[in-house]
């Protein structure tokens, strides 16, 4: 019954220290039958009062939970039904509401929904963890290519119309426009294992920045095979996010100002992919504020924000590893008596960032 798994969903705990998170880590039996035992909650197209509701939905059985999911309220256009978007708020570390938003990859007809969620909810940063196509189309491109990814959106999409690859191929500075919005590249910059795109968005007159990161190197329903890369994408979105909360200056705004509203991570469902990076990050959280990590708790309260969030034992073995992994590292800087000798990006940030 409904009530059982949602009970077990508000219930389930798993409070791990340093120690018995490496342990816990590498039991993968035991792992496997606590994920087993965790209920998905997926929405039922019938508990979903949205007619037309379809056409927006880029998997049928994938639908956002009726309680949390994101409404636009658009009323300068016709969204169609209900200002619907397959999107849902998801809480994050200790419980704070609409902490991120996790949502699919945009489909060629919904990226001006996807603008139109961006800019209501004043979101700043999008993690984006999945290719535009594997085998098949995973997610449209939504936003102006910096210059450097021309040949990576060419080989992607070669067997697509020149046309469509055209306009991808972005100028940095150019303009180019996304639903409503007008947008141009302001800086790109690879990191190992990820781009980051700084956008500029403008509505009318209002300007916005928004940071874009894509970490592509995700097969789908499985697992990156670089912890590292996963470790530095997540410290540097929390860096951004807490540099977007910092007091204001006194220095008079010139340029496109930043919000402060969710976190936008997207893969091509919105569950697996999306569902990891989520957990990792609430995960590196917890460990560094209070010395422990509750995995389990926390795939909990995401399913219960937004049905089948990590959607496959391999993935939940990932996420234990990947947060074993940021305990160790953890440990490593704790250990340290002269920070200035750490060696290592990954430790050199996350001082960085314990330092702010």
């Amino acid at each position: 019954p409904k009530e059982v798994w949602l009970q077990l969903l508000h219930t389930s705990s798993r409070p791990l220290a340093h120690a018995q998170l490496q342990e816990a880590a590498s039991d993968t039996t035991t792992l496997n039958a606590e994920y087993q035992k965790i209920p998905p909650n997926f929405v039922d197209a019938a508990d979903l009062d949205v007619p037309g509701h379809m056409m927006k939905d880029r998997y049928k059985t994938i639908l956002p939970n009726p309680e949390s999911r994101v409404i636009l309220k658009n009323p300068e256009e016709e969204l169609g039904p209900s200002g619907y978007i397959n999107a849902n708020y998801i809480r994050g570390y200790k419980g704070a509401p609409r902490a991120y938003i996790a949502t699919q990859g945009p489909m060629l007809h919904t990226v001006g929904d996807f603008w139109d969620m961006v800019w209501q909810e004043r979101s700043s940063i999008i993690v984006m963890v999945t290719k535009l196509k594997e085998n098949n189309e995973k997610c449209e491109p939504y936003w102006p290519q910096p210059r450097h990814k021309t040949e990576e959106v060419k080989e992607e999409d070669e067997d697509q119309e020149g046309e469509k690859n055209g306009r991808r191929q972005e100028e940095e500075g150019e303009m180019r426009q996304f639903g409503r919005f007008l947008m141009k590249v302001k800086n790109s910059q690879e990191r190992d294992g990820f781009i980051i795109t700084d956008l500029e968005i403008q509505l009318l007159s209002e300007r916005r920045a928004v940071r874009h990161y894509w970490f592509s190197s995700w097969p789908d329903h499985h697992v990156p095979e670089c912890i590292v890369s996963l470790l530095r994408l997540v410290e540097d979105v929390e860096m951004h996010r807490k540099s977007l909360k910092s007091p204001p200056s006194s220095e008079p705004i010139t340029g496109p100002v930043p919000g402060s509203g969710a976190v936008i991570i997207h893969c091509s469902a919105g569950i697996g992919r999306t569902g990891c990076f989520v957990a990792s990050s609430i995960g590196c959280q917890q460990l560094r504020e209070t010395g422990q990590v509750d995995i389990l708790e926390t795939v909990c309260q995401l399913r219960l924000d937004r049905g089948g969030m990590i959607q496959t034992t391999e993935q939940y073995q990932f996420l234990y590893a990947t947060l074993a992994q940021y305990s160790l590292q953890l440990q490593h800087q704790q250990n340290q008596n002269n920070p200035e000798d750490q060696v290592g990006l990954q430790l050199q940030n996350l001082q960085l960032q314990n330092n702010n």
